[in-house]
């Protein structure tokens, strides 16, 4: 395991970019479900799951879009019965069980 020793007792300054991560996008966008407020994601990855899930949740009321290239944008508005069985779209995505949760 990589790991950063840091001496010296001086503060660090500066940005660290990170890699846009399938798992982590997902579990972000679930958890925009938490806010009503309007969340911004940034470096998320463009990969089926992804779009998949983005689609869930625009299919309940929500709105989930790619924007900018890696930018994803969610707004929780009122949430939505599904208008399609879920069936149709848990195939592709294992987690889409956790926006249950929400429901």
């Amino acid at each position: 395991m990589d790991k950063f020793i840091i001496r010296g007792g001086r503060p660090l300054h500066g940005e660290i970019t990170i890699g846009g991560a399938k798992n982590a996008g997902l579990k972000l966008l679930v958890a925009g479900l938490l806010t009503s407020e309007r969340l911004v994601l940034t470096n998320v990855p463009h990969i089926a799951d992804i779009a998949t899930m983005r689609a869930l949740l625009t299919q309940h009321g929500l709105s989930a879009e790619a924007v900018n290239g890696d930018k994803t944008t969610l707004s929780v508005g009122g949430i939505l019965p599904a208008q399609k069985p879920l069936t149709t779209l848990c195939p592709k995505c294992g987690p889409l069980f956790w926006c249950l949760a929400r429901c």
